[in-house]
């Protein structure tokens, strides 16, 4: 695989309008979380995803593009459910499209977002999904964090009867922060 141009990669926010393509973009990654959660397709062979919820509980959502191709998005919303620390981020939901894996792509994406969200943030994957457990201990592990930033954590908590690991982390990093968007 030949790895893409990143210079022409753009991360736009989008709306309630954007709703189409977010739920097409939602079959492949629900697809992928089927092998960890139980997750029924319809008759017709798609998966059920309310997204109403995305926009009435305030994710922002992200489109990831390289160049005119969608290649993935990022919804980030409010980690307070999950933490003590009141304003903390949590990365909600985050997929690349399989042809678009590989070629820093997701890296980039989440550093964009880190450095957009400055403060606390939070990380959540089932233990049991081993490629987004090495995906986000590597991508963290290389974010320049700053001299202000709060340590990293890694914790394990059961939720649901289920191990999942939250990664933990402050982003007050202003190295190497990507051009503003939509050109990262």
């Amino acid at each position: 695989m030949t790895h893409p141009n990143l210079s022409s990669l753009s991360l736009l926010k989008i709306g309630q309008e954007s709703d189409e393509v977010l739920q097409a973009l939602l079959q492949p990654y629900l697809r992928d979380m089927a092998v960890w959660f139980e997750v029924e397709a319809n008759p017709s062979g798609s998966y059920p995803y309310d997204t109403s919820v995305i926009w009435e509980q305030g994710y922002d959502a992200y489109l990831a593009k390289l160049g005119d191709s969608v290649a993935g998005f990022a919804l980030i919303g409010s980690a307070d459910e999950y933490l003590s620390e009141v304003g903390a981020q949590d990365v909600h939901e985050f997929f690349v499209l399989h042809r678009f894996r590989r070629g820093a792509i997701g890296r980039r994406m989440a550093m964009h977002l880190w450095n957009m969200y400055r403060g606390e943030w939070l990380v959540r994957m089932l233990e049991a999904n081993a490629p987004a457990l090495a995906f986000w201990r590597a991508t963290i592990a290389g974010f320049p964090l700053g001299p202000f930033a709060g340590l990293r954590k890694d914790e394990s908590r059961l939720v649901k009867g289920r191990p999942w690991v939250y990664l933990r982390f402050t982003s007050a990093s202003f190295a190497a922060a990507p051009a503003p968007t939509p050109a990262l």
